[in-house]
């Protein structure tokens, strides 16, 4: 099945989900609009029957027409290159929002899929555009998402070109850390949505590597891992490491 037609499926499908009765209201766009306009915002948002693990919500080059708001699981954003290596872009968990890499051009530059069982609020963008004019707030918080995705791709370049391979992945654990504490959840305790593959294709590393730096955060006691659960035991160490400021309490990896 196409993107197109999976977008038509996501389109012609609604739930009984409202932007008042959802937990991520908090931190997702309602966050941003008054009570007595959050059903206006509600009337424009299309609700589906969530993705399976590995569906794809667009794809690169489908002509963009919406933003995407996910409500539950986790969506991986990549590219592909001329010669068919994969690059993963982003992850996205709920509560926050993708597919604004559409706007510039019409078209969007990645795709997105599925990490596992994913529901998502489909935003079109016109009627968002037309709704922004009269609630000035959504517009701003809008803004504020765009400059959220190009500081999301400044750490990234920052993580590939500066850091070391303990670094980069501490990293990652604390803005996970972060993004699981701002939606109320543990933020010493969650589980990986994404593969160790993944995770090394994301940081430019090789999934040996991962693998090794997550055994030697064990057995530093900065972690605890079983399968894909994760439990930071030491956070101080853990910021201390992504910031290369360890004195060597952890050895570094090539």
């Amino acid at each position: 099945m196409s993107s197109n037609d999976n977008a038509s499926r996501i389109r012609s499908r609604s739930f009984n989900v409202s932007c008042s009765d959802c937990s991520l209201n908090p931190i997702c766009l309602p966050v941003a609009v008054k009570e007595q306009q959050l059903n206006e915002l509600d009337d424009i948002i299309k609700r589906s029957k969530p993705l399976k693990k590995g569906e794809h919500l667009f794809r690169a080059s489908d002509g963009f027409e919406s933003i995407y708001a996910v409500r539950s699981g986790t969506i991986k954003t990549y590219t592909v290159s001329e010669d068919g290596e994969e690059q993963v872009t982003g992850f996205y968990l709920p509560g926050e929002v993708l597919g604004v890499d559409g706007i510039c051009n019409n078209i969007h530059s990645n795709s997105a899929k599925a990490l596992e069982t994913a529901a998502i609020c489909e935003i079109p963008f016109t009627q968002l555009e037309a709704l922004s004019t009269e609630i000035p707030s959504l517009q701003h918080h809008f803004f504020k998402l765009m400059s959220k995705e190009i500081q999301s791709d400044q750490q990234l370049l920052m993580l590939l070109s500066k850091k070391t391979a303990e670094e980069r992945i501490a990293a990652l654990l604390l803005s996970l850390s972060a993004r699981h504490s701002l939606r109320g959840l543990s933020a010493t305790g969650f589980r990986l949505p994404m593969s160790r593959n993944d995770i090394g294709n994301f940081l430019g590393l090789a999934v040996e590597t991962v693998s090794r730096v997550f055994t030697r955060l064990q057995k530093q006691r900065v972690l605890a891992v079983d399968g894909k659960e994760v439990e930071i035991l030491d956070h101080k160490l853990l910021c201390a490491i992504s910031n290369g400021t360890a004195d060597g309490m952890v050895s570094n990896s090539a």
